[in-house]
């Protein structure tokens, strides 16, 4: 398992500095019901990911995913490299958008490396599927995660503020014989509640939560009543 608890609170670190970093990793990283962090490109990029990690690390032991918003939208042989190049981190997030084929080879290059790999399917904001005059078709998200269910991934990452969607692929991957591990963004900013995402999830569950504690005026205690709410 990335993360030991059953249910936790994941903050996204989706701040642009160092020091905006330390102040939230402090903030929160003593709190019973904090699972994991979540970076992403607004600290790798100026930063790089290995800074970034030695920055956690000096405040917390708890598992850092990387978020590249979005990985496996290249081609199938770019996998090995992206896994390389993501080795400080405990595990990885992709959204397979660019095919079946794609999606395939990055999972594999995953568990060749022994990096622990979370698949998306689904986003939390509108016109991303064709039926919201988006680009991708209905059934991608479906897709994605059955490819993935098939090659033995248990974690997924699934909208937060689409409780109706989490409980809808949380029975499709139980009837493939997965019991699903649930990540979910698009909540409190994004209108999604941690108590009705909890329910629709079912036991394994974690909350991503950005805006929601960096930028609450008193962070530890944003998340610590948000940490409530699930567990």
């Amino acid at each position: 398992m990335i993360i030991a608890r059953d249910r936790s609170v994941i903050p996204a670190c989706d701040v642009e500095t160092l020091d905006e970093l330390k102040r939230l990793v402090k903030a929160t990283c003593a709190i019973e019901g904090i699972g994991a962090y979540k970076i992403g490109f607004e600290l790798v990029i100026p930063y790089g990911m290995k800074q970034v990690i030695e920055e956690i690390r000096t405040h917390s032991d708890l598992p850092i995913i990387y978020d590249h918003q979005k990985a496996g939208t290249d081609i199938p042989d770019t996998g090995e490299k992206f896994m390389r190049a993501c080795s400080h981190a405990n595990a990885v997030i992709i959204f397979p958008q660019a095919g079946p084929v794609t999606e395939e080879a990055w999972i594999l290059a995953a568990q060749k490396k022994n990096m622990p790999i979370i698949v998306g399917g689904e986003m939390t904001h509108a016109g991303y599927l064709a039926s919201e005059k988006g680009f991708l078709s209905d059934d991608m998200p479906e897709r994605a995660y059955k490819i993935a269910a098939k090659l033995g991934v248990s974690d997924y990452v699934v909208p937060g503020n689409k409780p109706d969607k989490i409980l809808k692929y949380r029975k499709m991957l139980e009837k493939m014989g997965i019991t699903p591990v649930f990540y979910s963004p698009g909540l409190i900013a994004q209108g999604g509640s941690l108590t009705e995402g909890a329910e629709a999830a079912g036991p394994f569950w974690h909350a991503i939560v950005g805006r929601g504690i960096y930028g609450a005026k008193d962070m530890e205690k944003a998340a610590k009543e948000l940490v409530k709410e699930i567990l």
